[in-house]
């Protein structure tokens, strides 16, 4: 079984230098890589990040991790160019494992394209992978995976290949690498590609309008539409219809109102 670990390094420039007491990968990038080195041991770690990445992927290599492969391309891509550039050199692969977060706490949406991008099953949010996923030599059986929702609750899927997950950090550790072979891979050469570059599109900000409702036409006479409009109804309800013109109309509006008490008594 083929297994592609996709990993996202990211860095933290202070004063325009690396700070590299924040540069690497997430702790869920580092579950992936475990969660596949009990799977199987073809892994081949695809990693998006600048040359200083490479001493991250090197360490990929010291814990059993087979290839790698460097993504160079700007860390401000959104998540489907992030998937689509991944997702080039993860074709062909069985399954596909990637960390649930990024080390710069970004929406954990590119596995979800990686999975569009792939065509493939998808299970995201993982919290326990199971580890036997062969059957006697033959195709790989469904991968038992456990899902975190909502509530405490728990939802058990049986996902076939091929297929993407992403996993919590607390699903696994990532064993340490022996001595012997993290000397071995001090000055490997690590292999990298060109990929996209560019700046996030910008972002128009708008008030937020409401969608307009859509609301019957009127019917009937005047009469009934204001009675309709204010909510009442009732044979109780006095009402009457006078044609009067402009001023008569507003004198008698003013009576009404202070037969009703909402005015006081008017000085001509």
């Amino acid at each position: 079984m083929k297994v592609s670990v996709c990993w996202k390094w990211v860095s933290v420039d202070r004063d325009h230098q690396l700070d590299e007491r924040w540069a690497g990968v997430s702790a869920a990038d580092e579950a992936a890589l475990e969660v596949a080195l009990r799977l199987t041991t073809d892994v081949t770690v695809l990693c998006l990040g600048p040359v200083e990445a490479d001493d991250t992927l090197r360490r990929a290599l010291a814990t059993g991790a087979s290839s790698a492969l460097r993504v160079e391309a700007s860390t401000e891509l959104d998540s489907r160019q992030i998937a689509t550039a991944l997702a080039e050199h993860a074709r062909g692969s069985d399954l596909v494992v990637c960390g649930d977060y990024s080390l710069d706490r970004g929406t954990g949406s590119v596995p979800a394209y990686l999975a569009a991008e792939l065509g493939t099953a998808q299970a995201f949010g993982l919290v326990e992978v199971e580890s036997a996923v062969a059957s006697g030599g033959q195709s790989p059986m469904p991968l038992r995976v456990v899902r975190r929702l909502d509530g405490g609750r728990r939802e058990v899927l049986d996902v076939p290949f091929p297929a993407v997950i992403s996993v919590e950090g607390s699903v696994a550790s990532l064993r340490r690498a022996s001595l012997t072979a993290s000397l071995g891979v001090r000055t490997r050469s690590i292999p990298n590609v060109r990929g996209p570059h560019g700046r996030l599109p910008e972002v128009e900000i708008h008030p937020y309008r409401p969608r307009a409702r859509s609301l019957p036409s009127p019917v009937g006479d005047s009469l009934s539409r204001v009675r309709s409009i204010l909510d009442i109804d009732g044979d109780d309800i006095r009402a009457e219809i006078v044609t009067l013109d402009p001023p008569s109309a507003a004198r008698r509006i003013i009576d009404q109102l202070q037969e009703w008490g909402y005015l006081g008594e008017t000085v001509e």
